[in-house]
This record gives C-alpha cells, structure tokens and sequence, in this order.
C-alpha cells in the first residue's frame, strides 16, 4: 500500500491514510475504484466490500477522537467507545454477508476518504459535525433507500443488517447532535470551528469524489430517522426540502439560495 498523495489532491487537506495489509489496494480517489453501473453482476457485491471498509473507517475515525482529546467529558468518551464498537461491528457484519456470497478481502480498490478528511480536523466539534451529523446523517438516507430496495429484491439478509445498521447510526448521530448543541451554547468559537472544518471537508470531498461520483446520485432525506436522530422540526423539513438541489453536490456544501 503506499501512502503517497496522488498529485490531484491538496496534501493540505488529508490526514494520513490508515493502514490497511497487503490483502488491499487503496485508491485515492473515487475514478480508482471499481465503480460498476447499474446492473452489473459485480456492483452489488463490490458494494459490500466497500461498505465494509467504510465501517472500518469509521471505527478509526471515532477511535482517533478518543486518542486526540483526552480531556472531554467522560460521558462523551464513552459514546465515542460505544460508536467504536458498533463500527466493528458493521464492519464484521458486511463482510460475513461478502464472504457469504463468495467475495474475497481484497478482491476490489477500497477509499479511506472518510478518515482522511475527518482526522484531519483539528476540533473535535469541527470531526463531530463532519463524521456524524453529516456522513452519518446522509447515510441514514441511504440506508433507508437501501432497505425498501432490499425488500423489493427478496433479500431478507441485507434488511436485516440495515436494519440494525440504521438502529446504530441514529444514536451516533443523535450524541453528536447533542454535543455540538452544548459546545456550541458554551462556547461561540465552536461555531468558527464547525465553519472550518465544513470549508475544508467539502473542498476534500470533491477532490476525492469528482462530480463522477456525486452527479445523481441522491437520496430522499429519511425525516423519521433524522428526528428520532436530534435534529429539529426546522432542520428536518430543510433537509427534504434540499433533497433535489443535493443531487450532483457533496453533502457537506451549503444550500444554494433563491
């Protein structure tokens, strides 16, 4: 695996990338990976092997928080301890369902984007905002979409893990939505810092995902989710509202006005 920084991305705005065995190629950017269209007999398995690798990710994003800010509440420790273990457990629970249907660790190009943007972040308000209230909420949008497709499908096995996925998701999101809430009560500069770390997200973002990645794609915002999650009436009815101008854009840009 090499560690160097593919030219077209800005080394100002990467953390390192985690390490991974010699069982995987790492990709830097989106157009590196096994990207199947609709359709093909790969893209459903393919989908599994990086969704696993997200997982991982994620577990090492919330990990890192742990190691880099000692000094916060223990309360908030213990949730970040908690959201670890779930993240393992995610990740096991993707790659027993891949193993299952006969695909290989390894078998395709993974992205360790996720880390890479969030660790980067100096603030642990800035990493909250990015990994949990804003991947983490966009994924219970596409988890529910990924659920009602699983069920038109048959697939009683992906449901299932959804399902849970989702149940672990919401509380994640939920803490965060807590914490930053208080933070920024307590302390005003945690708003500038949630500012920098969206600024500096986004434009990491496009350099790893290209418009190749984002154009269309969309998923209807999941209000039920998003509530039970803590967001706002306001927020929730923001997000749905917003759902067709987020087609073709990363989910951390600003809405675009009139």
């Amino acid at each position: 695996m090499s560690n160097e920084i593919s030219a077209t991305l800005d080394p100002s705005l990467f953390a390192d990338s985690p390490a991974r065995d010699q069982r995987f190629t790492v990709a830097e950017r989106w157009v590196e990976c096994a990207n199947f269209p609709v359709g093909h007999p790969l893209r459903a398995i393919e989908f599994l092997h990086r969704q696993m690798n997200e997982e991982v990710d994620s577990l090492e994003c919330s990990a890192a928080n742990i190691r880099d800010f000692p000094d916060v509440a223990w309360e908030l420790r213990l949730a970040l301890a908690r959201q670890c273990a779930d993240e393992a457990r995610h990740a096991s629970m993707f790659r027993r369902i891949f193993e299952r249907r006969g695909g290989r660790i390894g078998q395709y190009p993974v992205l360790n984007f996720q880390y890479r943007i969030v660790a980067h972040i100096r603030s642990l308000v800035g990493r909250l905002a990015i990994q949990n209230r804003s991947f983490e909420a966009g994924g219970l949008d596409a988890i529910a979409s990924g659920i009602e497709q699983a069920r038109r499908d048959g697939d009683d096995d992906l449901v299932e893990l959804f399902e849970a996925q989702r149940a672990d998701e919401i509380s994640h999101v939920r803490f965060a939505n807590e914490w930053i809430n208080a933070s920024t009560q307590q302390n005003p500069r945690s708003v500038l810092d949630i500012g920098l770390a969206l600024a500096g997200a986004s434009k990491a973002f496009h350099q790893v995902m290209g418009s190749e990645a984002t154009e269309g794609v969309n998923f209807p915002a999941d209000g039920a989710a998003r509530s039970e999650a803590g967001f706002t009436d306001s927020e929730v009815g923001l997000a749905i509202q917003l759902q067709t101008q987020l087609a073709g854009r990363s989910p951390l840009d600003p809405p675009r006005r009139g």
